[in-house]
């Protein structure tokens, strides 16, 4: 099993000097990553975010959960990531989606493809951009992508090139994951386009072995070399884990065993919780957890107790 990481997730701060305070506040806590996603919703723009925050630190790891493919050319999305992994002496961690959430197209006007055009999209994309990172060149031909003797300069300082993370939650992305990605994020299904009961009827523990279990038959060998991940959703350091646990399940009308099941859930004492992602890792192999800003000072116990065993 892959020792336990742990990263933070957020969107923006009010300033750029509270934007680098909040950067290495998650590095002195002990966090291994600082996350942000790719959306046109109200958040920083992620490629000049992440290069602040790697520039106010000097161990952190930056990488956006995860760029969405359609918003940017392989060979644009390629050089800027090389930059800033050069330019951090290798503290990159590469994320790359198909793009899933309805309003990005809708307010850029970009065309919502069905979702196997856009995996497949993404698939090429991605195959480009490691060309250019591990050769110094593509020559690609596909259904979606034309590249012609293209540069890849600069050399990324990760080699062949930075860590890759895909997630999702259904077959064929985590298929793709599995065999092209160092970290599989296993996801909710979000074929909805947003967050709803959608997702979170595909968050129980029966759909994560599920997941799971794909990412293993596609895997093949290179499964004990796979990473795991898990985003987290809900977050609650309480001392009554019952009581708030039957809470959640009511409010969210599903029974409390499906709550305290959920990778992406985790409520109870700081003890309780390190047992909860040990018994997880134990039964997922998930050891790379992300947790969110309101909540990573709360959590940083945890992180100080399992980081790196």
């Amino acid at each position: 099993m892959s020792t336990f990481r742990f990263a933070v997730q957020l969107s923006k701060a009010d300033s750029g000097p509270a934007w680098r305070a909040t950067a290495r506040k998650i590095e002195d806590l002990g966090y291994s990553t600082l996350f942000i996603p790719d959306h046109f919703e109200d958040q920083f723009g992620p490629l000049v975010a992440l290069t602040v925050a790697a520039e106010a630190t000097s161990t952190l790891r930056v990488g956006s959960l995860v760029f969405g493919n359609d918003y940017r050319h392989p060979l644009v999305l390629a050089k800027e990531i090389a930059t800033l992994d050069l330019c951090s002496e290798g503290r990159v961690e590469f994320g790359l989606g198909a793009g899933w959430m309805t309003t990005d197209y809708e307010e850029s006007g970009l065309a919502l493809d069905t979702p196997g055009v856009r995996i497949a999209r993404m698939a090429e994309s991605l195959a480009v951009m490691k060309s250019l990172w591990s050769t110094g060149k593509a020559t690609f031909e596909g259904q979606h992508y034309r590249v012609t003797a293209a540069l890849g300069s600069p050399t990324p300082a990760q080699r062949p090139h930075p860590p890759i993370i895909i997630g999702g939650g259904g077959r064929r992305v985590l298929g793709i994951a599995a065999r092209e990605a160092d970290i599989v994020g296993v996801n909710p299904s979000l074929t909805a386009g947003y967050v709803g009961r959608e997702v979170l009827e595909t968050t129980a523990a029966e759909y994560y072995h599920q997941r799971i279990q794909w990412i293993r038959e596609a895997a093949g060998p290179r499964f004990d070399q796979l990473e795991l991940q898990c985003l987290t959703f809900i977050v609650q350091i309480v001392p009554n884990r019952e009581e708030a646990v039957a809470q959640l399940a009511g409010a969210m009308s599903v029974t409390a065993e499906q709550i305290e099941g959920s990778p992406i859930v985790m409520i109870g004492t700081t003890d309780q919780l390190i047992e909860s992602l040990r018994q997880r890792r134990e039964q997922f192999g998930l050891s790379y957890i992300v947790v969110h800003e309101a909540e990573m000072e709360a959590f940083a116990p945890v992180v100080a107790a399992l980081h790196g065993t």
